[in-house]
């Protein structure tokens, strides 16, 4: 049931669109166990003028970038999940954008059970049910 809100400083386009959501899926079942099918991705696109790394704007750097953030209920993975994870995504990234910067961030969040949910209930509420 993880959700994640990703920023990517390109031009949307399906092609994208499709090409990061398969990324996002693949790692995200594959390596953290998570469910595809519960699995939701939410996808902005910033313009390379208004993204700025050390006080220049990825347009002047001639650079691409990206940050995302995953939420998952805690203690469901492994440190060395969430780092194979992380590295995976950033090669990923690395390969669809092509020049990318290496301030680009990625935010794997463990949210408690109790305060983390879809369908109107908790994943604690689930776990027990």
């Amino acid at each position: 049931m993880p959700i994640l809100n990703v920023k990517v400083s390109a031009k949307k386009s399906p092609e994208l669109i499709g090409q990061i959501s398969e990324l996002l899926l693949d790692l995200t079942t594959r390596i953290l166990k998570k469910k595809r099918e519960v699995t939701a991705i939410a996808i902005d696109f910033v313009e390379h003028d208004s993204w700025i790394v050390g006080g220049r704007s990825l347009s002047e750097q001639k650079k691409n970038s990206f940050y995302f953030d995953i939420k998952i209920t805690d203690e469901t993975n492994t440190k060395d999940e969430k780092a194979l994870y992380i590295k995976e995504a950033f090669a990923g990234f690395a390969r669809i954008l092509g020049n990318l910067h290496e301030e680009s961030y990625i935010h794997v969040q463990d949210v408690k059970a109790a305060s983390y949910g879809y369908g109107g209930y908790t994943q604690e509420y689930r776990y027990h049910h």
